[in-house]
């Protein structure tokens, strides 16, 4: 099933500000909230959907991407739903920045999930992102392709399960807001009482705190390791176009969210071809002869060969289309041609039987062009040359 717009979930325009977007995003959450809705999947599914948006929109990088590229230039993974595995937790863990610290105390009566989920904020920091680049050939590039590759990162640690305690035993409730995540506080004002909620200051939100370190981690809770990560590659991609996969880069800090893996492609160089654009653009030398003649001829493509007819008085500098034998556009069928580019060769040296061949058929009116008087004659230029 195809992704919906982003714009369009948001229900915001391309050319809308940050600040249009987070109002928009805040709205749309709002209205989808699982708490609001208890036991609508269609609402949570949309509710989830307004997060993955908002989660490309929201990075500038991200959304200069989203533009120019659509779905495959965030999504190297091919994964549909939320962005990367995001689970519920993994969303309401963003909400204090995007929300204020207070705005689920007071509109929703409780903790980050609100009454109903009474859920503290996610655990741990979030990993940084990884960028890493991706060297791709010409066919790979044309056709798509899924890598599996090695990335050296910081990964969960084995040992502690990524809690960073030694134990479970390790792990005690926060005595200062009694493992909830968030400190609440009243005060009275003129308009009457008023409540706050902002994190604990103790544990930063975490809702506990460790007394024993793990010894693997030194409670961190991931170690400096290597992952192997399987990526789709979309066809059509391009030099310097950049493909991201949420929650694939470093490990955050005990249990917290992964950065992301950033793709950056290249290309490989191809020995005959050259792309420009969605072309490609591929130089055929022939002898004098063979323009004169005519001839058949194989031409190298993106996925193998081609034959070609080169018909009798082809002029040097003429360009013949395979149609349909470029690169296709990313989320798109356009689908771009390769070019063959016709290059009379001229030799560089004849021997003296070869060059009164040369001079006798240079004196025949087929051998001379006729549109400009003023312009020398092959063989002109061919007698200056060896005179």
């Amino acid at each position: 099933m195809a992704k919906r717009d982003y714009y369009e979930i948001l229900g915001v325009t391309k050319t809308a500000a940050a600040d249009e977007i987070k109002k928009s995003y805040r709205k749309v959450a709002m209205q989808f909230h699982p708490d609001r809705n208890p036991g609508d999947k269609t609402a949570e599914e949309k509710f989830k959907e307004a997060a993955e948006a908002y989660e490309v929109l929201s990075d500038q990088d991200k959304r200069a991407q989203y533009d120019r590229y659509g779905h495959a230039g965030v999504s190297a993974n091919g994964r549909g739903g939320h962005p990367g595995g995001m689970n519920m937790d993994d969303i309401f863990s963003q909400f204090g920045d995007i929300f204020g610290e207070d705005i689920f105390g007071s509109f929703f009566g409780g903790g980050g999930r609100g009454a109903a989920g009474g859920q503290r904020r996610a655990r741990g920091t979030r990993g940084s992102n990884l960028r890493i680049k991706l060297k791709l050939n010409y066919e790979e590039i044309a056709k798509g392709v899924s890598k599996s590759i090695k990335v050296k990162k910081y990964v969960p640690c084995n040992v502690c399960g990524a809690s960073g305690a030694k134990d479970k035993g390790s792990v005690q409730n926060c005595g200062t807001c009694g493992g909830s995540g968030q400190v609440r506080k009243v005060t009275s004002t003129f308009l009457g009482q008023m409540q706050t909620v902002t994190t604990c200051p103790n544990c930063g939100g975490e809702g506990a705190t460790i007394t024993a370190k793990c010894g693997n981690c030194k409670g961190e809770g991931r170690m400096y390791g290597e992952e192997t990560v399987n990526i789709d590659i979309p066809a059509g991609v391009q030099e310097g176009m950049q493909l991201n996969i949420s929650g694939r880069g470093n490990a955050g800090e005990r249990g917290g969210m992964a950065g992301d893996l950033i793709i950056l492609i290249e290309e490989e160089q191809h020995k005959e071809l050259q792309r420009d654009g969605l072309n490609v653009a591929y130089d055929l030398h022939i002898s004098f002869t063979d323009a004169v003649f005519g001839i058949q001829v194989e031409v190298p493509t993106i996925d193998g060969r081609a034959k070609i007819k080169i018909p009798a008085g082809t002029q040097s500098g003429k360009i013949f289309r395979l149609k349909g034998k470029g690169f296709p556009a990313v989320n798109s069928y356009e689908k771009g041609d390769q070019l063959v580019h016709v290059n009379v060769w001229t030799p560089q040296a004849v021997s003296s039987d070869e060059r009164n061949l040369l001079e006798k058929l240079g004196n025949s009116p087929n051998f001379k062009p006729a549109p400009d008087k003023n312009q020398k004659s092959f063989f002109d230029k061919m007698r200056e040359m060896f005179s």
